[in-house]
C-alpha cells in the first residue's frame, strides 16, 4: 500500500479526490483524519498534517525566566517535540502497513521540512519504507497527475536549512526577549518581544517615523491660470513650479493679465509597459492596496491554491513557464461569468506574448488555475481571485499608450505650462482597475494661439514629510535588504501588529512602546537591529540548502554572534532597564491635568479591569476620566479644537479614531450619534416560540 502526506487536510482531501478519480472515504483513526481511494489499483491513503507537527523549544527545564541564564541559554541544544500528538500516533502506528510513503507538501524550504517531520514518525517504526517526493505548484488534475508521474526525492538539504532558520529565531528570540523583559520588568503577558528579524523592521519603521518627526515644514507657492479656448477650460501651472518667496508670487499675482499666447508645444507618445507576472511580494503589496493586510492576503491565498484555483501563492519568480498553457488558463476563466468578456477579448488574440521579469527555479508566478464562483468561495476570498486574474489578463494584453502635450504659454512674460494627456489605447489598464490612468483633454493649440485667462489663484502649500510606510512599502523594503524570506515577511508585519509594536491599517506607525525598545537596542547593541546581521544569517541558510554548510554549522555561528551581542546587553543591563522604564512610563502620560495643574493625567488599568485617566499627584488630586474599554488607547500631541483638553487615540482590530477625553465635551455628540445609528442598525431578536 501507498502512504502520501500532505501538508493541510483540505490539499489532502483534494489530492485524495484527484488520484482517485472522485472516489475517496474520508476516515477516523486515533483521533487523527485520512483519506482512502484506490490509486492505479493500488489501496492508497492520504494522512493531512496540520503544518509543522513538531515544534522547536528549550527543555522544560529552562522554562522559567528570572531563574535561567541568559548566556548558557544561548548554548542550549534545542529539542523537537510533537505538537500535533495524534497525527504523529498516526504515522507511528499506520508505518508498517505500508511500502512507500510519497511526501506531497508544498514544493518549498518549509514544506520540505514538515515532510521530514512526517518522516521522521513513519521511519521509528519502518526504517525501510521507501521514500519518494511529489512536487506541484498547483492542485489541479494535469499538476497532480503529472507530478505523481514524475516523483522525485526529498531534498533533506532544504528541510536542514529550514529547521536552521527554526533553530536560530528561537534562540535569539527567546534569549533576546527575556533580557529586555527582565531587566524592564515587563514579564508575564506585558513581556517585550525582540526578535532576530522582527526587530531590524521595526527599526526601520521606527527611524521612518524619527524622519518625519525631524522634518521641518516649509511654506511655498504655486501660480495655477485657468485658461479658455473655444469654450474649453483648462489649467496651466507657472514654469517655476515652487515660489519660496511669497512676494516673488505676488507680483506675477499683481499683473492681472488677459491673454495667454502658445509659445511651444512638445508632442510626445508614451507606451506604459504592462506589469510584470506577480511574484509573492508583489501579489502581497497588491492586496494591501485594495484594504487586505498582508497576512490577510497570504492566509486566502494559501486557502485558494488548497482548493485548487490559483498556483502556489509563495514564489520569487515572474515569468511563466514556456510550459504554461496560457490559452488554456484564460478558457478556464472565462467559465467566471464576471471575467466572461475580458477572457474573450484576450482569447481573440493570435498571439498571447506575456511580460517577464527574472525566472527561477522554485514555483511559476501566481496566477489562477480554474474558475472560482463568488458565491462558493465568499467576497473576500473573490476579491483575492479577482486581483490575482486580472493580474494574470494585464500580463497578457497590450502595453497602454497615450499622447503627451506639453504646451508653454506666455502670460505677461510670465512662462506658464499646461500638460494633457490623450488615451490612445488603454491596453492593460483595462483589464486591471487597480491601475488608473487619466485622460486630460486640451483645446486645439498651434503656436501663436491666443486663450483667455479667465483668473489667477495663488494656492500656499507645505513641504510633506517622507510618508509613513505601509504594509506593501516595508515587504519591498524587506525583499530589497533580505530581511526574512517570501514565506515570512508578512508574519513579521503581523508579529509587530500583535505585540503592539505599531498600529494603523494603511499606514504603519510606531508606538512609544517600539521607540523605547528600539532606542535602547540602537544605543547598547546595535547589531540587533541592523539589517545586516539579518541578511547575513539569511545567506548562511541558503548555503545549507545548496549543501554548502551544514546545519550545525550555521545553528553555531549564530549562537556566537548572540553570546557578543549579550556581552554589551550584561555591560549596560541597569541603563537599558531604567531607559525602557522611563519611557514606557512617558507612554502612559496624556497631559497636564487641568484641575490641580501639578500632577499629569495617566492611563491607568483599575483593580477591576478598567481602564481610566487619573492624575499622577493622588491623592491630593482626585481627578479623572473614563476611557473606552474596547481597543488600546494611545496618547497623542493634539488637543481638542472644541475645549483643549488632550486628546487620545484608540486603537483596535478592525477601527481606529481620536477623541477628546472630556465625556462631556461638545465634540462627543458626532461619536454618540454614530453609535446610535449602529444600535439601530442590528436587527431585533426574533422570541422563540413557546
Amino acid at each position: 500500500m501507498k502512504l502520501i502526506v500532505s501538508e493541510k487536510s483540505i490539499a489532502g482531501k483534494r489530492i485524495a479526490e484527484i488520484l482517485g478519480k472522485g472516489k475517496m472515504k474520508t476516515l477516523t483513526e486515533s483521533n487523527a483524519q485520512l483519506f482512502e481511494f484506490d490509486f492505479n489499483g493500488e489501496k492508497a491513503f492520504v494522512i493531512p498534517l496540520r503544518g509543522h507537527i513538531q515544534d522547536v523549544d528549550f527543555p522544560k527545564k529552562y522554562n522559567y525566566w528570572t531563574g535561567t541564564d541568559l548566556r548558557k541559554l544561548a548554548k542550549v541544544e534545542v529539542e523537537y517535540l510533537p505538537s500535533e500528538k495524534n497525527i504523529a500516533n498516526l504515522l507511528e502506528k499506520k508505518a508498517k502497513e505500508f511500502s512507500e510513503v510519497i511526501i506531497a507538501t508544498d514544493a518549498d524550504r518549509e514544506g520540505e521540512s514538515i515532510g521530514v517531520e512526517a518522516l521522521d514518525y513513519l521511519r521509528k517504526s519502518n526504517p525501510k519504507i521507501k521514500i519518494e517526493r511529489a512536487l506541484f505548484s498547483a492542485i489541479t488534475k494535469k499538476d497532480i497527475d503529472d507530478s505523481f508521474s514524475n516523483l522525485t526525492k526529498v531534498d533533506f538539504a532544504l528541510s536542514e536549512s529550514a529547521n536552521a532558520r527554526r533553530e536560530v529565531d528561537l534562540i535569539w528570540g527567546a534569549v533576546l526577549t527575556r533580557f529586555i523583559s527582565i531587566v524592564s520588568n515587563k514579564l508575564g503577558k506585558e513581556f517585550l518581544s525582540v526578535g532576530r528579524v522582527q526587530s531590524p523592521v521595526l527599526f526601520l519603521i521606527v527611524k521612518r517615523e524619527k524622519e518625519r518627526k525631524a522634518f521641518k515644514v516649509e511654506k511655498y507657492w504655486e501660480i495655477k491660470a485657468l485658461l479658455e479656448k473655444d469654450k474649453i477650460k483648462f489649467e496651466a501651472l507657472h514654469k517655476k513650479g515652487k515660489f519660496k518667496d511669497k512676494k516673488e508670487a505676488e507680483k506675477v499675482m499683481n499683473k492681472k493679465p488677459k491673454t495667454a499666447t502658445v509659445l511651444r508645444i512638445h508632442k510626445k507618445h508614451r507606451s506604459i509597459s504592462k506589469p510584470h507576472p506577480f511574484n509573492t511580494t508583489s501579489f502581497l503589496r497588491a492586496a494591501t492596496s485594495i484594504g487586505f493586510s498582508a497576512g490577510q492576503a497570504m492566509s486566502i491565498a494559501e486557502t485558494l491554491y488548497q482548493q485548487g484555483f490559483i498556483s502556489y501563492p509563495r514564489t520569487d519568480s515572474t515569468k511563466y513557464p514556456a510550459t504554461l498553457n496560457l490559452r488554456k488558463l484564460l478558457e478556464e476563466t472565462a467559465k467566471v461569468k464576471e471575467f466572461t468578456s475580458l477572457a474573450n477579448k484576450l482569447l481573440s488574440k493570435k498571439d498571447l506574448t506575456p511580460s517577464f521579469g527574472k525566472e527561477t527555479k522554485d514555483h511559476p508566478p501566481i496566477h489562477p488555475v480554474s474558475k472560482a464562483e463568488k458565491g462558493k468561495i465568499g467576497e473576500r476570498s473573490f476579491k483575492i481571485y479577482e486581483l490575482i486574474v486580472r493580474r494574470f489578463y494585464a500580463t497578457l494584453s497590450d502595453n497602454a499608450e497615450t499622447e503627451n502635450l506639453s504646451v508653454e504659454f506666455d502670460i505677461e512674460k510670465e512662462l506658464f505650462v499646461s500638460n494633457g494627456q490623450k488615451i490612445l489605447k488603454l491596453g492593460w489598464k483595462e483589464f486591471y482597475p487597480y491601475s488608473t490612468i487619466k485622460e486630460v483633454l486640451l483645446p486645439s493649440l498651434n503656436a501663436g494661439d491666443k486663450a483667455e485667462v479667465k483668473k489667477l489663484d495663488l494656492m500656499e502649500k507645505e513641504t510633506q514629510p517622507p510618508p509613513h510606510y505601509s504594509q506593501g512599502a516595508l515587504l519591498k523594503l524587506m525583499e530589497d535588504l533580505n530581511i526574512g524570506t517570501k514565506s515570512t515577511r508578512h508574519g513579521i508585519i503581523q508579529k509587530l501588529y500583535a505585540r503592539k509594536y505599531v498600529v494603523g491599517a494603511k499606514a504603519v506607525e510606531p508606538t512609544n512602546l517600539a521607540f523605547a525598545v528600539t532606542d535602547v537596542l540602537e544605543k547598547y547593541s546595535k547589531k540587533v537591529i541592523e539589517p545586516e546581521m539579518t541578511s547575513e544569517l539569511e545567506e548562511q541558510m541558503h548555503l545549507i540548502s545548496a549543501k554548502k554548510k551544514s546545519k550545525e554549522e550555521v545553528v553555531e555561528h549564530s549562537r556566537e554572534l548572540l553570546l557578543i551581542i549579550l556581552k554589551d546587553l550584561f555591560e549596560h543591563k541597569l541603563s537599558i532597564g531604567n531607559e525602557i522604564k522611563a519611557a514606557l512610563s512617558e507612554d502612559k502620560i496624556v497631559g497636564k491635568c487641568p484641575k490641580c495643574d501639578e500632577g499629569e493625567l495617566r492611563i491607568i488599568f483599575s483593580r477591576n479591569k478598567k481602564y481610566f485617566l487619573g492624575c499622577t499627584n493622588y491623592p491630593k488630586c482626585s481627578n479623572s476620566y473614563p476611557l473606552p474599554q474596547k481597543g488600546r488607547v494611545y496618547p497623542t500631541d493634539d488637543k481638542c479644537k472644541s475645549c483643549g483638553l488632550p486628546t487620545v487615540l484608540v486603537q483596535g482590530k478592525r477601527f481606529k479614531f481620536e477623541m477628546c477625553i472630556d465625556p462631556d465635551c461638545p465634540s462627543k455628540a458626532d461619536w454618540k450619534k454614530k453609535s446610535e445609528k449602529k444600535k439601530e442598525a442590528k436587527p431585533a431578536k426574533t422570541q422563540k416560540k413557546k
